[in-house]
């Protein structure tokens, strides 16, 4: 071990947060600690960071510093934000990933430090690796070495792992604009004391619990919840609390309240738990809520101790911590609010589960319990059991920005955040309106989108990605392949060593032709050089929406300058988009009369709606709502009157003659591509560009450090396959294999993704996820379709294929309960439209997507037989549920296996007894699902299993009363 005892502190202090560290300085009178007014929320400061120990950036902590190394313990200064006062620009991070906020740079506080240096750096170690894990004994010496200093640090690369020396010491986070090259982590002398006790809580310990909590924005929450356990023992429901202590030479240094955790079953059913624990094994009253965990940064490496300690006491084997979304505002206020816990990095973020859509009354007494079924306030869902704190994660410390909140980048994101033995502590999404799903539910105008039913808000809030990924709100403007890092709104620099782009396609401003409608031009003498983008200014009454945030901005302007007064609203494009906006456009309250549909020329025989019918009734729609329809027309100019800033008119050419619309909004989808600034940024870097950026197989651009993945990309000429993009496939697919790809270059034990295959080197993946759009059209129909990945064509001509397969339709569209099954030549769901006036599951009628009919009750026999006459009540039969159930591909899996292993019986000769139709293997496993299942699947009856073959020629028919499964 090489040491330094001169340390660059104020450089240290510009790349990374040492706030809890009084900035690696001794105390000095003229220090500037205090932090101005609570800052406003921005949007980029969403930020619950990666983990861990998140603290006020008030106070720096004071320490008792006496000679012996072993009385210096850190007396206040914790380490943990409640999360109910919790304003993302207080967050900081002792173990995470970086925080990255937007207005960091821009007038954020930063405390000023004048006392000299107090610590000196580790610049080499090396060990013989049957020692390593004596590493720590090193630091016993060294710190007498430096007698006048207390706090150690070492600088180690993006790409090193953590090895056993530093998983001592505490990761410093680095400020959004840093672009140091390496990791900080900091050690303080006292963390080597070793008499760290965890013990109950008593009365005597509060003087104790108010020093160490003095400084955080919520530690009356604590103390409140402190005092209840010191008093009652309960909550006034009755629940029981229980309060634990740390404690380093007497002194309190770390506090954690747990209460009896009383909504297993809800748990159970609505996350992934059982990937962690058997439930069975476990019994009620094992079962823990984390309320509070409060412990001094320079005791974090004591956490999982902590962690096992409160479990052995509490005699509790599974603890459990919920984060709520950020606008959940009362939640905050209840005496069950929870406080950021500093043990979140040593917690597993757990999967939440597609639910079940029941049908309530169609079940009766047979639907679950409410407990199961009952709507609860989403969370994201931590983790941590007897086994977990045994166990630890590899910590990723790689860089890795990702541009583009589309549902690929998230849906590659969630991949990271949920892989259960890796812990990334540097994703950074920059992303124009950050993460998605940040408004309440039901506050959101999405309705003038198509929903891709990638994520939906209750997703978001159960993935919680706030809390494990960064965020700079900006616009990708510029990439310095050397340098590596990316220029966001032309200012602040974020340094990067995997960068992934998925900025997608956005609807762009369109440029008028400027054609002179005066000399009564055609769309023939104006089509050549149509669609361009607009680069003027663009007019504050133009709309082209591409998010939410995009929607709801675009709904309030609605409401202050267009609802209740006079003008029209003209609605251009021939996307799916034109007729959710109309009726988004009616919902609000516009009147059909002032709403314009403007139709340009198609590009393509295969129209939005793809079904006559469907298109049918709603150009029926459209006309009882009084709303003009013009096709084929083009734009050939706008007027802004005296206003230059307001489109007040707007002319179209078409193949007869022009026409001029009075305009007081103008919505926009004539065409998407990639945003302009997106592709100059990319070209600018010379990363290949062909229309959309250039990529290989495994999404690899010819910047090996870029990846690329969604519609924004195309595969290279070298393929062959100019016609399919990402934009053919399932974006959540699409997401999760781009994660696998980066995973083989991060993971010490890679797994490869489930499309490379040897040899294929010359052919492009294989996807097999559905396409999926949905949204309400006019005339109040919800509209949903479901389709095989791949380049869309004509129904019409598809129904003329001689192997199409069998089409399953029962319902009008004009009459709103139209439904259509596609059977597919080897018996398969390959699509499904639904057309109705009432809302239905979707999530249910996702899963029936590439099931064999068979499975489905017999659904082509019973169409033949006349049996099926509303495919609506057909699926919401008890029957169905089974297949609804997110485990059900995994009973799927284990039939396959048993029906072509060696163990499946031939078939019965022709005289034999069938005594059931299913072969004897394939009943224990579907008995065991429904058994497992119980409390979700109750309208099935798990009887045993029928008789064997031998048995029933013995015994004769089952008899009448003889239960069947």
């Amino acid at each position: 071990m090489s040491l330094c005892s001169q340390v660059n502190v104020s450089l240290l202090q510009e790349c990374f947060d040492l706030g809890p560290f009084h900035g690696l300085c001794k105390p000095h009178p003229e220090d500037i600690l205090k932090v101005p007014q609570e800052p406003s929320l921005q949007e980029g400061e969403d930020k619950s960071n990666q983990t861990s120990q998140e603290t006020e950036s008030v106070p720096s902590p004071n320490f008792e510093h006496v000679p012996d190394e072993d009385a210096a313990v850190q007396s206040s200064g914790a380490i943990t934000v409640p999360h109910t006062e919790l304003l993302p620009g207080d967050v900081k991070d002792f173990k995470g990933s970086a925080t990255l906020l937007e207005a960091e740079e821009k007038g954020a506080f930063r405390p000023v430090y004048k006392g000299a240096s107090n610590a000196f750096c580790i610049r080499l170690f090396l060990i013989d690796e049957k020692y390593e894990t004596r590493s720590l004994d090193f630091l016993q010496y060294v710190f007498k070495l430096f007698p006048d200093k207390d706090f150690c640090v070492i600088l180690v690369p993006h790409h090193v792992p953590e090895f056993l020396l530093i998983q001592s010491f505490v990761r410093a986070v680095p400020f959004c604009t840093s672009r140091f090259g390496q990791e900080l982590y900091v050690f303080h002398r006292a963390g080597l004391l070793t008499s760290f006790n965890v013990r109950s809580a008593t009365s005597n310990d509060l003087p104790g619990v108010q020093m160490l909590t003095e400084t955080l924005s919520l530690n009356e929450r604590i103390l409140s919840d402190f005092r209840i356990f010191t008093l009652v023992r309960r909550d006034p429901d009755g629940n029981a609390v229980k309060a634990f202590v740390a404690e380093v030479l007497d002194q309190i240094v770390g506090i954690s309240v747990i209460r009896d955790e009383m909504h297993t079953e809800y748990i159970r059913s609505h996350y992934n738990i059982e990937a962690f624990i058997h439930f069975n094994h476990h019994q009620q009253e094992e079962h823990g809520h984390l309320c509070h965990f409060v412990l001094n940064p320079i005791f974090h490496h004591y956490t999982k101790y902590f962690l096992k300690e409160m479990l052995r006491l509490a005699h509790k084997s599974s603890l459990y911590y919920p984060i709520y979304p950020q606008y959940v505002k009362g939640k905050f206020q209840t005496p069950c609010a929870h406080s950021l816990t500093s043990a979140l990095h040593y917690m597993v973020p757990v999967r939440p589960r597609r639910q079940i859509v029941y049908p309530l009354e169609e079940l009766g007494i047979n639907a679950p319990s409410e407990q199961v079924s009952k709507d609860q306030l989403s969370c994201s869902l931590n983790h941590t059991n007897r086994k977990l704190v045994l166990e630890s994660k590899v910590s990723v410390n790689t860089r890795i920005v990702v541009v583009g909140a589309s549902d690929v980048g998230i849906s590659f994101l969630e991949t990271l955040v949920f892989w259960p033995h890796l812990q990334f502590n540097n994703l950074t999404l920059i992303s124009t309106h950050g993460l998605p799903g940040k408004d309440p539910p039901g506050s959101r105008h999405g309705g003038f989108l198509i929903n891709s039913h990638c994520f939906n808000d209750e997703d978001h809030a159960k993935m919680s990605l706030h809390s494990w990924v960064n965020v700079v709100v900006g616009k990708m403007t510029s990439i310095n392949r050397a340098a590596k890092y990316v220029v966001v709104s032309k200012e602040e620099k974020v340094p990067y060593d995997y960068l992934v782009l998925c900025a997608g396609q956005q609807y762009q401003v369109p440029s008028p032709t400027g054609a002179d409608i005066r000399k009564l031009p055609t769309n023939r003498e104006v089509l050549s050089g149509w669609p361009q983008t607009y680069t003027g200014k663009v007019p504050s009454n133009h709309f082209t929406l591409n998010d939410n945030q995009d929607c709801a901005k675009a709904a309030q302007w609605l409401k202050e300058h267009i609802v209740g007064m006079e003008g029209n609203v003209i609605v251009y494009g021939n996307t799916v988009d034109i007729y959710t906006t109309v009726e988004a456009l009616l919902s609000l309250g516009i009147a059909g009369s002032r709403i314009h549909l403007v139709q340009p020329p198609p590009s393509s025989n295969v129209t939005c709606l793809n079904n006559n019918e469907l298109e049918g009734a709603v150009g029926q729609a459209l006309v009882e709502a009084g709303v003009s329809v013009h096709w084929d027309s083009v734009l050939a100019q706008w007027g802004t009157g005296d206003d230059p800033d307001l489109i007040t008119c707007a002319a179209f050419t078409t193949s007869t003659k022009p026409f001029q619309l009075q305009c007081s909004a103008f919505f926009s989808f004539a065409y998407r591509t990639v945003d302009y600034e997106t592709f100059k940024a990319i070209n600018d870097a010379c990363l290949v560009f062909d229309g959309r950026l250039v990529i290989d197989t495994e999404f690899c651009t010819n910047d090996v450090s870029i990846r690329a993945a969604g519609p924004l990309t195309k595969y290279s000429r070298r393929y062959y396959v100019d016609e399919w993009t990402h934009s053919n496939f399932n974006s959540k697919e699409i997401g999760f294999e781009l994660a696998a790809s980066m995973l083989s270059l991060l993971d010490l034990t890679p797994q490869a993704s489930s499309v490379a295959q040897e040899g294929t080197d010359r052919l492009i993946p294989t996807y097999k996820g559905c396409k999926i759009k949905g949204g309400v059209l006019p005339g109040g129909y919800h509209y949903l379709h479901i389709a095989k990945p791949g380049i869309p064509i004509c129904l019409d001509l598809e129904l003329a294929l001689c192997d199409h397969g069998m089409e399953i339709i029962t319902g009008e569209a004009r009459e709103g309960n139209y439904f259509r099954v596609h059977i597919n030549k080897y018996s398969m769901v390959d699509g499904i439209t639904c057309f109705s006036k009432e809302p239905f599951p979707v999530s249910n009628y996702i899963c029936l997507y590439g099931q064999h009919e068979r499975l489905l009750n017999d659904l082509c026999y019973r169409w033949n037989q006349g049996q099926i006459t509303d495919l609506y009540r057909f699926f919401r039969e008890p029957w169905s549920m089974a297949i609804y159930h997110d485990q059900f591909i995994d009973l799927k899996e284990e039939l396959r296996q048993a029906l072509v292993s060696e163990q499946v019986p031939r078939p019965l000769p022709e005289d034999a007894t069938e005594s059931s139709p299913c072969p004897e293997p394939l009943w224990g496993p579907v008995l065991r699902f429904l058994r497992r299942h119980r409390h979700s699947l109750p309208m099935y009856y798990p009887a045993r299993a029928p008789p064997s073959a031998g048995e029933a020629a013995a015994t004769g028919p089952a008899g009448a009363d003889s239960p069947a499964p």
